[in-house]
């Protein structure tokens, strides 16, 4: 058991002072290289402790939240919205998404592994090194298809674990006095990216979401824990799900630049991430989840955008062996057939250079 300093605020969840929405997007072809594919609206979110007539005990023993993806739908990790200088390690299957190495559930250095925030504004995919990740997919556990089940042999765990340490004391304190002491900004300031908190939420914007058909969208969901009167019997089991990847995109993994040291020895929260299938999340929450993601070719032929983001102060992590020889999913779910729409060379938007709201979510053991 750890800490337990994790809020929902809508489809936000909040760790300490990290801030992560979890976006839905479009998948990636599994050969080639990409730019950033846009965002789709985010998943949405819910406390597995709402639901304890429903959902399986094995998951309310975890605890957390949980999310609806479809089998190989993809998704990216925006980290708008953290402020202050934070250490977050993202597991995927508890296997670390930018070392390769197993959750350990302490920030390492030899080699990193763990992410930079807020320099690091989202994460797509796995450390593929190079200036790119592989793109994260969803998949069910039990083909051998995960990042878990190629880099430890075994599928157990399944979902995401997040967990987020911030700067010691005496580190945050030197930072928010660097922070008051910068003198204030004069003249027009750069735009934030669309989708970011304050930044005009444009059609199609890396993070924004796109409108979906009227005849696609889900009903008004019902309250939270209406599901629960619907049986008093032990809740079925739910269909185990994981990420494996997709394509590979231009996405660079940001190396620390300060010392491990600066770093507080324990986290400020940490929280497990289920993966649930759309019927499962019909059957636990009482909800339709949101429609299949919008067919890609269709997208780029509207002329919409795509993304690509680069930061030259920054520096790269080389990627681990174990990640580097992580196989698509396309290996044991056959090949996408699906036409391929390359975005035109106009399509692609460079972007570069208090009492916290929400319930509380209950930790578990993982």
């Amino acid at each position: 058991m750890g800490v337990s300093s994790v809020r929902v605020d809508g489809n936000a969840l909040l760790l300490g002072e990290v801030q992560i929405r979890f976006i839905r997007t479009l998948r990636l072809p599994e050969s080639g290289t990409h730019a950033l594919p846009p965002g789709l609206g985010e998943f949405p979110l819910r406390r597995v402790e709402d639901y304890p007539g429903t959902a399986p005990p094995e998951w309310l023993a975890k605890g957390g939240v949980m999310l609806p993806v479809y089998l190989r739908e993809a998704m990216w990790l925006s980290f708008a919205g953290t402020r202050e200088p934070a250490a977050l390690q993202v597991g995927v299957g508890k296997v670390c998404a930018v070392s390769g190495e197993r959750w350990t559930g302490r920030p390492a250095r030899t080699p990193q592994n763990y992410l930079v925030l807020p320099r690091q504004p989202w994460l797509d995919g796995i450390n593929s090194g190079d200036g790119t990740v592989r793109q994260f997919v969803a998949v069910p556990l039990g083909l051998g298809a995960t990042v878990e089940g190629q880099v430890t042999g075994e599928e157990t765990t399944g979902g995401v674990q997040l967990q987020a340490f911030p700067l010691n004391a005496r580190e945050l304190s030197a930072w928010r006095e660097a922070q008051r002491a910068r003198p204030p900004r004069t003249g027009p300031s750069a735009p934030a990216p669309p989708g970011a908190p304050g930044a005009p939420a444009a059609f199609g914007g890396y993070g924004a979401a796109v409108p979906l058909p009227m005849s696609a969208a889900p009903g008004a969901p019902p309250a939270p824990g209406a599901a629960r009167a619907r049986s008093a019997a032990q809740p079925p089991a739910a269909p185990a799900m994981g990420l494996g990847v997709g394509g590979s995109m231009r996405q660079e993994v940001y190396r620390d630049e300060r010392p491990l040291s600066a770093w507080a020895g324990d986290p400020a929260a940490r929280v497990f991430v289920h993966l649930v299938t759309p019927p499962a999340w019909r059957r636990i929450t009482g909800e339709e989840a949101p429609p299949s993601p919008v067919d890609r070719a269709a997208y780029t032929k509207a002329g919409l955008p795509w993304f690509d983001y680069y930061d030259d102060t920054a520096a790269d992590l080389a990627a681990p062996e174990t990640l580097g020889q992580v196989k698509p999913v396309g290996e044991w779910l056959g090949d996408d057939h699906t036409p391929w729409a390359e975005p035109a060379p106009g399509q692609v938007t460079p972007l570069g250079n208090a009492p916290r709201p929400g319930k509380p979510v209950q930790d578990g053991d993982w």
